[in-house]
């Protein structure tokens, strides 16, 4: 017999692949219908579809996992890689590659521990960036006419901030409602801070004075939408002063530090803001007192000192008196002066016409004279005529005795140019094409001829 004949040896029925991974995934459904795995999240990635695909490991191990686009909103927290959570769901098997993973219906932090680590890591990081240095932070309004509110309209918190506020000092109060826990809870927070920011100061809607961000207690985990970074970016950018009322007055978030000023608890922030219109109207009443006693003080010194002035001053009807006994004097004296001064004025002049010379006389004297000196003064001409007449003779011989017509006329001739410069060498003449030859009776002009310097001698 052949071994393709030959007979089977078992009795296990032959399944197909398909058959086989659809077995053990509803196997895996059954045994584990719901499970909550401790893990850290890696590998995280979101698809266009909105499905997000992530891992889940310890030291030991590693699991798939898959949160479909429809839980996304309802997970609980925003999922990030590194951070240990605890993922509430079932798990299944992908048979087309044979895994197993779990399908995550919400997702929790693990314990408070990698909540507050988580935290402080935010912390340091926004600490960094100046977001909590107290320079940025702003005082709050005396008299806030608009106080706004980012709470949720339910519950005990924004109750208890209206009847503090018209309590102490009543004012208008804008509430932006939004959610205070959950995974959309952030994001409605940090768009309503924002939305107050952009409010124009003459729109529809009123812009606050002050903004109070409020939620009451709750457990750390119920708290992380005001650790959430874009919370606190939105806080810190506030153009509006903002108070930070969030749980307890043990609990503390990362907008406390980012806020303008921080509250125990909203109770607490709606004092903060609104002050006591009966504290604030005693003290006016003190302060109108204060004032009216300091005025009073301020009076009376002045009043006793203008008292103390008047006793140094003089007597004004003695002084008026005095004036006018002065200038009745003065006018009395006035009016005899001019006489006096008037004959003393003569007086002088006639002293001074004594002194004065004999004017005839002196007129007599020196028409005298005068006739004298033109008697003197033909002959005093004619004297000094001749005289001068002699000297100028003299300096006439002197002089023609030292000019060259004398040497002219003994023979000599003078050279010159056409310029009449003297020319005196031979050296001279030859760079001259036109001489001139004075004589004792006239002048003679003279081209040179020639190129040979003996040649132009001769032809001069």
């Amino acid at each position: 017999m052949s071994e393709t004949s030959a007979p089977r040896t078992d009795n296990v029925p032959a399944v197909t692949v398909s058959e086989l991974a659809g077995a053990v995934k509803r196997t895996l459904e059954l045994a584990f219908s719901r499970v909550r795995v401790r893990g850290e999240i890696t590998e995280l990635k979101t698809y266009p579809s909105g499905h997000t695909y992530l891992a889940l490991k310890d030291q030991g191990a590693k699991i798939r996992a898959i949160i479909w686009k429809g839980s996304a909103a309802r997970i609980g927290l925003r999922p990030e890689n590194g951070t240990e959570v605890i993922a509430t769901g079932k798990i299944t098997a992908y048979s087309e590659r044979s895994e197993y993973q779990l399908i995550i219906e919400r997702l929790d932090y693990a314990g408070e521990g990698a909540l507050l680590a988580r935290i402080e890591k935010l912390r340091v990081a926004l600490a960094a960036e100046g977001l909590f240095d107290t320079t940025r932070k702003r005082a709050l309004p005396m008299l806030p006419r608009v106080i706004g509110v980012v709470s949720s309209p339910q519950g005990a918190v924004i109750q208890d901030i209206k009847t503090t506020i018209a309590r102490r000092f009543p004012s208008t109060i804008i509430l932006w409602p939004v959610a205070v826990q959950g995974e959309a809870a952030a994001e409605q927070i940090a768009a309503a801070i924002s939305a107050f920011s952009n409010l124009p100061p003459e729109g529809d809607i009123p812009r606050p004075d002050v903004v109070i961000v409020a939620r009451g207690g709750g457990s750390l985990e119920d708290l992380m939408a005001f650790n959430d970074e874009a919370v606190v970016r939105a806080v810190a950018a506030s153009t509006i002063p903002l108070v930070s009322a969030v749980g307890h007055e043990t609990d503390t978030t990362l907008i406390d530090f980012a806020a303008d000023l921080r509250a125990a608890t909203p109770t607490a922030a709606a004092e903060i803001v609104a002050p006591d219109r009966l504290t604030l109207a005693a003290d006016l009443t003190q302060s109108g007192a204060r004032l009216s006693g300091a005025l009073t003080r301020v009076i009376h010194e002045r009043r006793l000192q203008l008292d103390r002035a008047g006793t140094r001053l003089p007597d004004l009807p003695t002084l008026l008196g005095a004036a006018r006994q002065r200038l009745d004097d003065r006018s009395n004296r006035l009016e005899m002066a001019l006489p006096y001064f008037t004959i003393a004025k003569r007086r002088s002049l006639e002293n001074l016409a004594a002194r004065l010379p004999d004017a005839a006389g002196m007129l007599a004297r020196k028409s005298h004279m005068l006739e004298l000196v033109a008697q003197r003064l033909p002959i005093l001409l004619s004297t000094r005529m001749r005289e001068t007449r002699i000297r100028l003779e003299s300096a006439g011989a002197r002089l023609e005795a030292l000019s060259y017509n004398a040497v002219l006329a003994r023979g000599f001739a003078l050279v010159t140019n056409p310029k009449g410069a003297a020319i005196s060498t031979l050296a001279a003449a030859t760079r001259e094409s036109d001489l001139d030859v004075h004589f004792s009776d006239g002048t003679l002009p003279v081209q040179r001829k020639g190129t040979s310097p003996r040649q132009e001698a001769l032809d001069l």
